[in-house]
């Protein structure tokens, strides 16, 4: 089976961008990649930006607008770049072996900083809720 992987970081995020990305490679996986590849590129703040208006326009081209989770994505994104401050790796592929718990305990991740279910939370999924109990700065 084909993976994002296969993809220069280059074409994983043009085809994402202009939603032709073959949805079975956008696993979370792919997802932390996308968001390391922003940040690398642009910076915490442009990256929540750039990820959440995209990724709302690939999950609508999809016609599953109702799985976009605001809070998810954006805690997604901090998580990420929380780990990346205190990494040195050059590539994705060695960021995540350095950084399994991104990939392997996500849920219990954010359950750390989040004292509700945010994953099917309506009014996560709509905007972005900020952690209540550890913040990601």
């Amino acid at each position: 089976m084909q993976d994002h992987y296969s993809l220069s970081d280059v074409e994983f995020t043009d085809q994402f961008k202009k939603a032709i990305l073959d949805p079975k490679l956008f696993s979370h996986d792919a997802h932390l990649r996308l968001a390391w590849i922003y940040i690398n590129n642009d910076g915490l703040d442009l990256a929540i930006k750039q990820i959440t208006h995209e990724l709302k326009g690939f999950v609508t081209s999809l016609g599953a607008i109702d799985k976009y989770n605001e809070t998810v994505t954006v805690a997604a994104i901090k998580a990420v770049y929380h780990f990346w401050l205190k990494s040195d790796s050059k590539t994705f592929q060695d960021f995540i072996l350095e950084n399994p718990r991104l990939k392997t305990n996500f849920k219990a991740l954010l359950a750390s900083h989040y004292d509700i279910e945010i994953f099917n939370s309506k009014t996560a999924k709509s905007s972005f809720l900020e952690p209540t109990l550890l913040p990601f700065d």
